[in-house]
């Protein structure tokens, strides 16, 4: 095997820590859906340990099969983020209900980021 071809080709290692993230990330989402608290901080906690590992990772090892991985990496993190500040702004509108006050917390002068929570309640 020559020199480039080995560059070229991503480490099996590489490929199967971006699969696990993928499978951790769609557990993380499974566990927001249920609110299993458990479930979000182990997602949590494998999340960060695959962060680690992946952080030594070499990225001119990619093919395009890693990129695909990353990519999806990337989405499904994004629509979890999502739906945790959902989750986060319904439970303040709805506090706020029961309490008959505002936020606690409002930087001033800025719109409120998910005022339409609020209308669920």
């Amino acid at each position: 095997m020559s020199k480039t071809t080995k560059r070229s080709k991503p480490s099996a290692s590489l490929r199967d820590n971006l699969r696990q993230m993928v499978a951790v990330l769609q557990e993380e989402r499974q566990a927001l859906s249920e609110l299993d608290l458990d479930g979000i901080m182990g997602s949590a906690y494998n999340k960060t340990s695959l962060c680690d590992t992946l952080e030594s990772s070499n990225p001119a090892e990619m093919d395009e099969e890693c990129r695909g991985l990353l990519e999806a990496a990337k989405r499904l993190n994004e629509v979890n983020r999502q739906v945790r500040n959902l989750i986060s702004a319904n439970v303040a509108a709805r506090l706020e209900a029961l309490t008959g006050r505002g936020a606690l917390y409002r930087a001033p002068g800025a719109p409120a980021a998910y005022a339409y929570a609020g209308a669920r309640g």
